[in-house]
C-alpha cells in the first residue's frame, strides 16, 4: 500500500479536487488509525469521531484514548460518544444497535458541524466477508457486488487494500494503534467468517484476494449495466406524478422475477413470499414496507411514499374562530381541489353559519365516520359512500373532509354536503364554501 495509490482512490470517489470536509469514523484498530494518518499526512479538512461502546471494559477506554491522544497531538477537532446505561443495550443483535447507533451520531455531527463526507476504514477483507454472507442469504447481484465505496457521500477509500496491507503501512510507518481481541472470537457469523473461512480461501491460491479484488470490480460494472437496463425497462410500465407512482401490474408481470425484484426492492419490497403475493392479490390489497405502501388497484401498482405523505399536513384549520361577522362569507377551496386529479367537481355549499361550531377543520377519513349527506334520508358511512361512488383507493386517500370544533362532518369535500346544517329559509347569516374560479 503507497500514500500515492490511498489518494489515488480517494480523489477517484469524489471526481474532484480533494478541497471537501470529512468526517472520519475512528475505532482505534490499525484500518482507521492509518486512515487518520493518511488524511493528516494529505493535510484534508477533517474531524474524527469515535464512540466508545463500553463494551469491553478498560479495553474500550484504551481505544478512545489511542484515537483522542492522535486528535490532540495533530489538533484535531474530537467528537465523542459514551455509552451511558440509558442507551438501553439489547441483549442481543448488538452489531445491529451498534452500527444504527453510530451512524446517527455521525450523522448528528456532520450537520452540526457541515461536513459534506463520512468517511469509513472498511478494506478488501471486510469486503470478501460482506460477500460471503450476502451469499448465504441469497442476496442477489446487489449484495453479491458488497460495500460500495462511495455510496451517499458515504466514502471507504481503503476497500481495495488487504488487511495485511494495511497493517503492513501501519507498522512502516509507526502508527499507533489499538488490537480490538474480540476480533478473534467467532462468536458472531461475521465472525466466525474471518476466523475460520476466509484463511481458509486464502490458503488456496495465493493471488486469492487479489482475484477477489478484480471479481469485485467486475460484479460492480455488471451491476451498474444491469440497473441501466432495468430503468429503461421501469420506464416503459411506469408513471410518475408529484403524489404517487403507478406500474403497470400486466407489464409488470410479464418480466422475469429478476426484474419484479429489482423494481420492487428500490421500495422495501425485498422478500420474495411478499412479491408472490404482490401479484396475487386482489384489488384494494395493501402492501407496506418501511417508507412506501403499494396499493393494488386493478391493473396498476400504486406506490406511495408514505415517509413523505407525513411530511404533508392530514389536518389543519380553514376558518379559525367565527368570521362570519356579516351576513355572508365565501371561501373557495380550489386550491385544495389541485390534489384531487381525478376529481373535477364542482361544488358550491351554503351553511347556517349559526349553528356552526368553529373553528372549522378539514382532515382525512377516520374509520367510522359518518354523516348525513345531502339528497338522502338517513345517515351513511363515510366508508360506503365512497364504495358508492365508486372511488379509487388512491383517491379515496386525497379526499378532504369538512368538520366543526364538535367533529360533526359538514360536507365530503367535493362530492356531498352534510344537510344538517346546511342553509334554510329562515338562515340570516351564510358561509359559503367553493371550488370555483
Amino acid at each position: 500500500m503507497k500514500k500515492s495509490s490511498f489518494k489515488n482512490q480517494l480523489e477517484k470517489l469524489i471526481q474532484t479536487p480533494l478541497n471537501h470536509t470529512y468526517l472520519l469514523a475512528v475505532s482505534g484498530g490499525a484500518d482507521s488509525m492509518t486512515l487518520a494518518f493518511l488524511f493528516q499526512h494529505f493535510r484534508l479538512k477533517f474531524e474524527i469521531a469515535h464512540i466508545n461502546y463500553k463494551l469491553r471494559g478498560k479495553d474500550s477506554d484504551s481505544d478512545q484514548n489511542v484515537v483522542q491522544n492522535f486528535c490532540e497531538k495533530n489538533h484535531i477537532k474530537f467528537h465523542l460518544y459514551e455509552v451511558s446505561e440509558e442507551d438501553n443495550k439489547p441483549q442481543n443483535s448488538i452489531q445491529v444497535w451498534a452500527r444504527e447507533l453510530r451512524y446517527t451520531f455521525f450523522k448528528q455531527i456532520q450537520e452540526k458541524e457541515n461536513l459534506e463526507f463520512l468517511v469509513t476504514a472498511h478494506h478488501l477483507n471486510d469486503q470478501l466477508e460482506t460477500f460471503i454472507i450476502n451469499l448465504s442469504k441469497a442476496a442477489g447481484l446487489s449484495g453479491l457486488s458488497g460495500i460500495p465505496s462511495n455510496d451517499h457521500n458515504i466514502l471507504r477509500p481503503l476497500l481495495s487494500f488487504t488487511k495485511d496491507e494495511i497493517y503492513q503501512f501501519a507498522k512502516e510507518h509507526h502508527i499507533e494503534y489499538r488490537e480490538d481481541l474480540s476480533n478473534k472470537k467467532s462468536d458472531y457469523l461475521r465472525n466466525k467468517i474471518r476466523n475460520e473461512i476466509v484463511p481458509k480461501l486464502v490458503e488456496t491460491n495465493e493471488h486469492f484476494l487479489e482475484n477477489f479484488r478484480k471479481s469485485s470490480s467486475y460484479l460492480y460494472q455488471t451491476k451498474e449495466f444491469v440497473q441501466k437496463q432495468i430503468a429503461e425497462i421501469e420506464k416503459q410500465l411506469t408513471t410518475f406524478n408529484k403524489n404517487h407512482i403507478i406500474i403497470s401490474k400486466n407489464k409488470l408481470i410479464q418480466e422475469s422475477d429478476f426484474v419484479k425484484f429489482e423494481i420492487l426492492r428500490k421500495y422495501g419490497f425485498t422478500h420474495e413470499k411478499e412479491i408472490v403475493k404482490i401479484f396475487s392479490a386482489a384489488s384494494g390489497s395493501s402492501f407496506f414496507s418501511k417508507d412506501f405502501q403499494l396499493i393494488i388497484n386493478r391493473e396498476e401498482l400504486i406506490v406511495i411514499n408514505i415517509k413523505k405523505e407525513k411530511e404533508t399536513r392530514n389536518e389543519y384549520i380553514l376558518i379559525e374562530n367565527n368570521d362570519v361577522s356579516q351576513n355572508q362569507m365565501t371561501i373557495n377551496l380550489e386550491n385544495i381541489m389541485e390534489e384531487i386529479e381525478e376529481i373535477n367537481t364542482v361544488f358550491e355549499w351554503d351553511f347556517d353559519a349559526a349553528k356552526l361550531q368553529f373553528p372549522l377543520r378539514l382532515r382525512r377519513q377516520y374509520n367510522g365516520d359518518e354523516f348525513y349527506p345531502s339528497g338522502f334520508s338517513g345517515k351513511k358511512k363515510v366508508s360506503k359512500f365512497f364504495r358508492d361512488e365508486k372511488l379509487s383507493i388512491l383517491a379515496r386517500q386525497k379526499i378532504w373532509i369538512l368538520t366543526d370544533s364538535s367533529n360533526s362532518i359538514l360536507g365530503i369535500i367535493p362530492l356531498r354536503q352534510d344537510r344538517r346544517k346546511a342553509r334554510n329559509e329562515e338562515t340570516n347569516r351564510i358561509l359559503k364554501i367553493f371550488n370555483k374560479k
